[in-house]
């Protein structure tokens, strides 16, 4: 058995991991990158990067057939999946190329290839014959497709987001489990390119949303364009010689069963963390095994072990993991010397059409009377009618006491501007005469916001 003795071991060479190591070699220790899988991170090859790429398809294909309503006629759309699928692997391989020349660029002894299991806090074994006793560790190892038992029966009919991106063809119909970001953008997208599609949610409402009037809003908007069934149970689902049959109760009691040739069951992810040995050391773990740490400082109970990304499960977006990679890197590097993490205004996107958007305070987390709400429909407003994308409602939450922007939820044409922007403000703290000040060009999507805020100021005034 070959022995290391090093000063920061990180398991994982996602993006959480690959920051890790840059955090910890910078606090001047010598840290190694282990990795029992591919080189990639989760966001270019399963998620960010090839999800937009099929959204992007999509979304033109749609424009295509709604040229009409434009006075443009341009025929029968035609969608060449096969093409679709080849550019969607081919921008994604270069999107890879550059985190694989950033994982390349760390010296060959600084990487370990193989699946690392614990035999103590600080001694991990690596494959079948290396031995690494570390100072401290950081867990970066991702997560992995959550399937709930009900699905298994389904066999290869059963697919994940983690499968989508290799077709070569598309299914004529298929059933989407899971109203969050992936099954809305993936289920939407397949939708559009042609595919008929129903989508189904175990919850009364679309994922990521709290604020009633927005769920509510978000739910009828998304429902006139394919169907879509929130509050359901799955009560069986078996595989067919020609697809897969799904049968489900609605909040009524009402069972239903429908046809269709797959599932694409995107019903959240788990972290993989099982088949690492933690029982081994001391980390703490929850119901579900999944280590329980610090916010701050991404530490695990009182131990030299930090962990990381999505394998914390706290939020699975790929700027909260680059930003775990360094605080947990930098803490694992200096540890015991721990440092809290400088957290950023909460933001999440989602990439549908109307995208939905959060920032800052989830509508949840606001105490009643507290603070007024400034609305705004996008039905009227003038950008979005010119654009023919007049869907949409925006919610801002400002502070009585002090005018402050607190959060922001909503539902919109280009939303994911009008969320970077919310998010900004709430960080620096401006306030909604701060935001009315600013300048707000004719005509644009971001004069819905001046709607909303000067709503807002309305009610501050009474």
């Amino acid at each position: 058995m070959k022995k290391l003795s090093v000063d920061v071991a990180i398991i994982g060479a996602g993006t959480a991991g690959l920051a890790a190591y840059r955090a910890a070699t910078k606090t001047g220790r010598h840290a190694v990158l282990i990795e029992g899988g591919t080189y990639g991170t989760t966001c270019v090859k399963v998620g960010c990067m090839p999800s937009k790429l099929l959204i992007v398809a999509a979304n033109a294909a749609h424009e295509a057939r709604r040229a009409k309503d434009f006075g443009v006629q341009v025929g029968e759309v035609h969608v060449d999946a096969a093409a679709v699928f080849a550019r969607v692997r081919q921008e994604r391989d270069h999107f890879e190329s550059f985190v694989l020349k950033e994982v390349h660029e760390i010296p060959a002894e600084n990487r370990l290839r193989g699946h690392a299991r614990f035999l103590s806090n600080t001694v991990l074994q690596v494959g079948d014959d290396t031995e690494v006793q570390a100072r401290s560790v950081v867990i970066a190892t991702g997560a992995r497709p959550l399937i709930p038992d009900v699905f298994k029966p389904l066999g290869d009919r059963l697919q994940t987001s983690d499968d989508i991106f290799e077709w070569s063809g598309l299914p004529k119909r298929v059933a989407v489990f899971g109203p969050g970001p992936i099954g809305l953008e993936l289920g939407q997208a397949l939708h559009r390119l042609g595919v008929s599609i129903h989508l189904f949610g175990e919850k009364p409402s679309i994922s990521l949303l709290q604020d009633p009037a927005i769920q509510k809003y978000a739910a009828q908007a998304l429902a006139e364009e394919f169907p879509l069934s929130l509050g359901v149970e799955v009560v069986n689902a078996q595989r067919q010689d020609d697809g897969i049959e799904i049968t489900w109760k609605d909040s009524a009691g009402k069972t239903s069963t429908e046809h269709f040739d797959i599932a694409l069951v995107a019903t959240g992810r788990v972290p993989n963390v099982d088949q690492l040995g933690l029982e081994h050391t001391q980390v703490p773990v929850d119901k579900h095994g999944t280590p329980i740490v610090d916010p701050d400082t991404l530490q695990a109970g009182t131990t030299p072990i930090f962990v990381a990304g999505d394998a914390n499960d706290m939020l699975p977006l790929l700027h909260v993991a680059h930003e775990h990679g360094l605080t947990a890197g930098t803490n694992a590097g200096n540890f015991p010397t721990l440092q809290a993490a400088q957290h950023v205004t909460p933001l999440s996107i989602v990439f549908c059409e109307p995208q939905l958007i959060q920032a800052g305070k989830p509508y949840s987390d606001l105490e009643a009377d507290t603070f007024v709400t400034g609305r705004v429909s996008f039905e009227t407003q003038g950008r979005s009618r010119i654009m023919l994308k007049n869907r949409g409602l925006l919610h801002v939450y400002i502070a009585r006491k002090d005018g402050k922007l607190l959060g922001a939820e909503g539902m919109g044409p280009d939303a994911e501007h009008l969320a970077h922007l919310l998010a900004w403000a709430i960080q620096q703290g401006q306030t909604v005469a701060d935001l009315l000040a600013m300048p707000f060009y004719h005509p644009t999507i971001e004069e819905a916001l001046r709607t909303a805020l000067r709503d807002a100021a309305s009610k501050l005034s009474k």
